[in-house]
């Protein structure tokens, strides 16, 4: 499926040549095609609103009131966000007798002043902790690229939406990569922000330390115009930056191991391609990688502030939990106060180390994902489940205890298993890492 960029659908509504309504029709006909996914991939389809909110934006615009690109387009949002009315239920089921949102949350809000249609609430890995995509409540949406394989998570559905043409963007979520990791595997670009830059209120929290907003789309372009209505910024798709003038380094250490050989070759061949297009390519040594697994080693940011959250929920409903997720969320109950005081010096600590070194770069670049997605096979019993999630989840989650922004670029060829190049760049660099982006994406394309 070939998949229209917003700027072309934006261009066509402009010109009368098609209309909010009948895209927002096509995109609830394939949300709806028993063929599809869009009963796994969607929790909640806003069918009736949808439809009204399509009316009400043609006769906008009618008006020459256009608030934004994004106006009249189909969007995804991820089911950890508040809709007002509705019991956000994070992929859950323990959380079906919680009252409803009194109040949309501000993401969602910034949404809908920029004249995006909902269609509906997608489906995630519960409560968002774990890359695979997998839900034992609502089903598991099949990959894209080959239905018997994970979509990647935690922002599944999400990416599904998007690849399969039900919506022109999604919002998703990443804490250790679960906008990149869908993007990556799904054959999408997924844009990870800075997390300061866009408010959380009203999202049902994994880690409030790591917790970012960011989309998945078809471009960098795109992903620049949803981030920009995410972060309440200007709207404006920075220029690609120029090749020749970048200077990208790639790790040693960590993220490099135990790549499959799709995405070892994958990788490899992006690089050719970019240093002969004129990018320096530059190997260092980032020997302080290796102590990720040690300082997360009781379970980091994302068990003990998932916990501190959790624990009531828990106590009452325990058995409605994923039986993967559960033990997962009570492993921070082990974390003493001393334990997280330490773990917020060691980030510290990890961040100024590693600055020191790649500050002398436009951007770290590595696989977004060591492996091409997992069958859906492969992860049916725990120790399967656990090793591909380590796997997915490794590289990603540098940029989030790190503080960085970062995109996930596809790089594979048309007959391969999507695999992602993955941009990081600096805290609060990311509309400049959106320009070097671009960059990357037409070289990427071309070759």
């Amino acid at each position: 499926m070939t998949r229209p960029t917003i700027a072309a659908l934006a261009a066509d509504l402009a010109a009368g040549r098609t209309t909010s309504r009948a895209l927002v029709e096509q995109a609830l006909a394939r949300i709806e095609d028993p063929a599809g996914e869009g009963t796994r991939a969607f929790i909640k389809v806003y069918r009736q609103q949808a439809l009204a909110a399509a009316d009400a934006s043609d006769a906008m615009r009618k008006a020459g009131l256009v608030p934004s690109p994004l106006a009249g387009l189909p969007v995804s949002i991820k089911n950890l966000c508040d809709v007002a009315g509705e019991t956000t239920l994070s992929g859950s089921k323990a959380l079906a007798d919680a009252p409803p949102a009194t109040a949309d949350a501000p993401v969602i809000a910034r949404l809908r002043a920029a004249g995006a249609v909902i269609v509906g609430s997608t489906n995630m890995s519960e409560f968002a902790f774990s890359g695979i995509g997998y839900n034992p409540h609502y089903g598991t949406p099949g990959n894209p690229a080959d239905r018997t394989r994970v979509p990647g998570g935690s922002s599944s559905g999400a990416a599904v939406s998007v690849a399969d043409g039900m919506a022109v963007a999604a919002l998703g979520t990443d804490t250790g990569g679960s906008v990149r990791i869908p993007s990556a595997v799904c054959g999408l670009v997924g844009f990870k922000p800075t997390a300061r830059r866009v408010p959380i209120d009203g999202v049902v929290p994994l880690s409030t330390s790591l917790d970012s907003i960011g989309p998945l789309a078809s471009s960098v372009a795109c992903c620049a115009v949803v981030d920009a209505v995410f972060a309440a910024q200007p709207i404006a798709v920075p220029e690609p930056a120029r090749l020749d003038a970048l200077s990208f380094a790639v790790p040693r250490h960590y993220v490099m191991s135990d790549l499959d050989a799709t995405v070892s070759a994958a990788f490899s061949r992006a690089l050719t391609v970019l240093a002969a297009a004129g990018v320096r390519i530059v190997e260092i040594d980032l020997p302080m990688l290796d102590e990720l697994p040690a300082i997360n080693a009781k379970g980091g940011f994302a068990a003990s502030e998932a916990y501190a959250w959790h624990k009531d929920l828990i106590a009452r409903h325990e058995a409605l939990y994923d039986p993967i997720i559960a033990p997962r969320i009570k492993r921070g109950a082990q974390m003493s106060a001393a334990d997280y005081i330490e773990l917020l010096g060691r980030r510290a600590d990890l961040q100024r180390r590693v600055s020191a070194i790649t500050a002398d770069f436009d951007a770290v670049v590595m696989p977004t994902c060591p492996i091409v997605a997992p069958r859906i096979a492969d992860i049916g019993d725990a120790d399967g489940f656990t090793r591909n999630n380590l796997l997915l989840l490794r590289n990603c989650t540098v940029g989030n205890f790190l503080d960085r922004c970062a995109l996930s670029i596809p790089c594979h060829r048309p007959d391969e298993l999507p695999v992602g190049f993955m941009v990081m760049g600096e805290t609060m660099s990311d509309r400049r890492t959106l320009s070097i982006g671009r960059a990357v994406e037409a070289v990427l394309r071309a070759g």
